[in-house]
């Protein structure tokens, strides 16, 4: 019996040593255990970044006149030519651009020209991705009666000096003409006199010639200061 006992005893202190090792020894590692390595983020591409001074040709998508403009009216174009930055398509051709109308002069009755203000404000691009604008207009190559001055965009029409001479002188010949049928060169004096004064009223009668610039008419845009663009957007397939 005691050497049973002995036994016994011996046999549990070995399984007590065990688990004593087994909880407070060191793990080991099996060979073929594999190790999971962290997954990699993807990185996002960089922005691409067009610069302030890009000039951008522009299709007017509807008519717009000093006639009847008024400041808030909406101006649509699309972009003529694609623009590229760093050997990628920044902004492809067809992109939607939206305006509006910020100030209208009408031409005035003896002087004074009239005056057009527009600002671009945002980009639709073909698959919905809109970014803000801070556009100008830098030079209206459609139109052959208007011209912009001023670092504004302010589109300037034509004088009617030339316009308003032509009108005095054709008065004033039609009136001498008939003059003259009346009372020979007295008459003709005469005739000449009220002839001018019916082609001064006339021009004072009539505005200078007004900006009239026609759907499908070219305009260049400028951009007054640095976009941003991400160009996972620019190339993302239209949903």
């Amino acid at each position: 019996m005691r050497a049973i006992v002995v036994l016994l005893a011996a046999t549990l202190g070995v399984g007590v040593a065990s688990a004593q090792t087994s909880q407070d020894g060191p793990h080991l590692t099996p060979r073929n255990a594999v190790t999971a390595l962290p997954k990699a983020e993807p990185v996002a591409p960089a922005l691409i970044t067009v610069p302030a001074g890009t000039k951008i040709p522009l299709t007017l998508k509807q008519g717009v006149t000093s006639k009847n403009a008024r400041p808030g009216d909406p101006v649509y174009a699309q972009t003529a030519f694609p623009i590229t930055q760093h050997d990628q398509i920044a902004i492809p051709a067809g992109t939607f651009v939206q305006g509006e109308v910020r100030r209208v002069v009408r031409p005035g009755r003896v002087k004074g020209r009239a005056e057009l203000q527009v600002s671009f404000t945002s980009m639709i691009f073909p698959n919905g991705y809109t970014i803000l604008l801070p556009g100008a207009v830098q030079g209206t190559p459609g139109s052959q009666d208007a011209s912009v001055k001023g670092k504004e965009g302010t589109i300037e029409g034509n004088g009617g000096k030339g316009k308003d001479v032509g009108t005095v002188v054709a008065s004033t010949i039609p009136g001498a003409g008939i003059g003259a049928i009346a009372g020979e060169g007295k008459g003709a004096a005469i005739g000449a006199a009220s002839g001018g004064v019916l082609g001064v009223a006339t021009v004072l009668l009539t505005r200078g010639p007004e900006i009239q610039l026609a759907t499908g008419d070219s305009i260049e845009m400028v951009l007054e200061s640095n976009i941003e663009l991400d160009p996972a957007r620019i190339h993302k397939p239209a949903q």
